[in-house]
């Protein structure tokens, strides 16, 4: 089995890929599994390779909320209808920041000047998914998101720095990469972006602070087109073998993912509605 993570050692790709390979080794549910990583174009080019694949079922590509944001957003000759989707695992939440020492104490107080001035707080975050996060809050507080100034940052890490040094004064960003943060009282968390509050995290949502925001960085495998039904059936069970396992529960509880399973018509339904819904987002952000 080959695991391909669509993006370079390190990131959130990468490590749900890595933490399957090593269930699947510990537990023996495959005799032989590598990964290799294939960044670009926002995982589009690992995309591409995958769905060239027809009929190989020794292999598996790790996707999410941002791969799917960059077939649209780049418009990539291959999309998700040209592999085959087998299970959504873990999601991750976005959390929506400023420094420890500004004004903003709530959501309403940051919202406040924003809709007055949509230009006068300029917001980064880590990534294309943080900045859908943004455009999302906009629209639920009524603001055009053209009329926004987000600043991109190459990674949740200079997201903080920005925020840190001035250049930014709030942020949406996942919530493992902040927590650290907000623990050592550098970062005040305003909002989580959840569509309910999680166990364990002590950060009010968005929604209950009355900004209908739920949108997350989900993690996916998918495998090429052309299986047959047995082939799609075992990969599928495989996947949720490979969840089962402690070593994968020890990672999601390491990477402070959240578990969601989601498989079969279930999953066809709600990947069209994510797919529609990160479209329209684009749609409002002028793109």
């Amino acid at each position: 089995m080959t695991i391909i993570a669509p993006a370079a050692a390190g990131g959130g790709w990468d490590g749900v890929a890595r933490e399957l390979q090593q269930a699947q080794k510990a537990n023996g549910l495959v005799n032989n599994v590598q990964v290799v990583n294939m960044p670009g174009a926002g995982g589009t080019i690992a995309l591409g390779n995958v769905s060239a694949l027809d009929g190989h079922p020794g292999n598996m590509l790790v996707g999410g909320t941002g791969l799917l944001a960059a077939t649209i957003q780049f418009d990539s000759a291959a999309t998700l209808d040209d592999v085959t989707p087998l299970a959504v695992i873990v999601e991750e939440y976005d959390v929506i920041v400023v420094p420890a020492d500004s004004p903003y104490e709530t959501l309403d107080d940051l919202v406040a000047p924003w809709r007055e001035d949509p230009k006068s707080i300029p917001w980064t975050g880590g990534g294309s998914f943080d900045q859908l996060v943004v455009t999302d809050l906009a629209l639920a507080a009524g603001i055009d998101p053209v009329d926004t100034t987000y600043i991109s940052s190459d990674g949740g890490g200079e997201a903080i720095q920005a925020l840190l040094n001035g250049t930014a004064k709030a942020a949406t960003g996942g919530y493992p990469d902040n927590i650290d943060q907000i623990e050592a009282g550098r970062l005040r968390a305003l909002a989580l972006v959840a569509e309910e509050p999680i166990d364990g995290i002590e950060i009010p949502t968005a929604a209950e602070q009355g900004y209908d925001i739920s949108l997350t960085n989900w993690r996916m495998l998918a495998a090429p087109a052309g299986l047959s039904d047995d082939d799609v059936d075992g990969l599928t069970q495989l996947v949720l073998d490979s969840v089962a396992t402690p070593e994968w529960q020890d990672a999601i509880e390491r990477y402070r993912w959240t578990e969601r399973v989601i498989t079969g018509d279930e999953l066809d339904t709600f990947l069209e509605d994510e797919e529609q819904r990160i479209r329209n987002l684009y749609e409002e952000m002028g793109l």
